[in-house]
């Protein structure tokens, strides 16, 4: 087209760069490039997502994150498709942690497109037990307007509480619900109630059931169930028997164990009341 005078656009240059690419010719995909800019026609997001993919594909992953910091100083603006290539190509290579810092790097530059979606990336911190160094990611990059979305903060509970890390999900549900950026789903709030009533902190777990409802989220049967067992476990059975009125009133059953694990306990806490009388 060059020779026969014709001067072609940015998307002809990306169709053949793309096709190029895709037919294991990198090299001359390159030279196109290069060929391109030489003659003004300057590249855009999407000339420069096809050869970063490009230098991933060929393993060459400096030149790929290189390439990526060319856009920046060009002042050409990464489209969340930039990232997801860049995360991904870093991670296929088990340099996820090379990921958080470059996002982290993008996030501090102003660059980081706000519809980026952690989601990938946390989960996969999440497999390889870095669910610490997660919340620390999506801290950083939420500090600076990349707010986590509901799959990601879902996947980033569930792996801190599967780590053990109970403290530090309950924080970050918080955060999430006074924020009003989720309103998780019923099961992995559940999950969460119940783990904070097993480490014996039911009144905590209770006031995270109330901030819930004043977002949105109803509890359930399975949220009154963990609370009343968690608040029966603790000897507060009075507690636990204000909640089971209030199931009562919400047309809620309590399973059969919560009921007899109550009932123990009232009896119990009657039987103490009643010796201390006599003394």
């Amino acid at each position: 087209m060059l020779k026969d005078r014709v001067k072609p656009d940015v998307f002809t240059f990306n169709i053949l760069i793309s096709s190029y690419c895709k037919n294991k010719k990198f090299e001359m995909a390159l030279e196109l490039f290069k060929e391109m800019r030489e003659k003004g026609c300057s590249p855009n997001v999407v000339s420069f997502n096809t050869l970063i993919k490009g230098f991933f594909r060929q393993g060459k992953i400096e030149d790929g994150v290189k390439m990526a910091y060319e856009m920046i100083d060009l002042g050409i603006e990464f489209s969340t498709v930039t990232c997801e290539i860049l995360v991904d190509g870093l991670c296929n290579k088990s340099r996820t942690m090379e990921a958080c810092e470059l996002l982290i790097d993008f996030s501090r530059k102003g660059v980081l497109p706000s519809a980026f979606d952690l989601s990938g990336l946390v989960s996969v911190l999440c497999e390889q037990k870095c669910a610490g160094r997660a919340l620390e990611l999506v801290y950083e990059l939420w500090k600076n307007g990349n707010v986590p979305s509901l799959i990601c903060s879902t996947t980033l509970v569930e792996g801190l509480r599967k780590s053990g890390r109970i403290e530090e999900a309950f924080r970050l549900m918080e955060k999430l619900l006074n924020g009003n950026v989720i309103v998780p789903d019923i099961i992995t709030f559940n999950c969460l109630i119940q783990d904070v009533c097993k480490v014996g902190r039911t009144s905590d777990a209770d006031m995270l059931r109330l901030l819930g409802c004043s977002k949105g989220l109803e509890p359930d049967s399975t949220t009154y169930n963990n609370l009343v067992s968690g608040y029966t476990a603790e000897g507060k059975s009075k507690e636990g028997e204000v909640l089971v009125e209030e199931m009562l009133d919400k047309d809620f059953i309590p399973d059969l164990a919560t009921y007899n694990t109550l009932m123990n306990g009232l009896s119990n806490s009657r039987r103490r009341h009643r010796n201390s009388s006599c003394k």
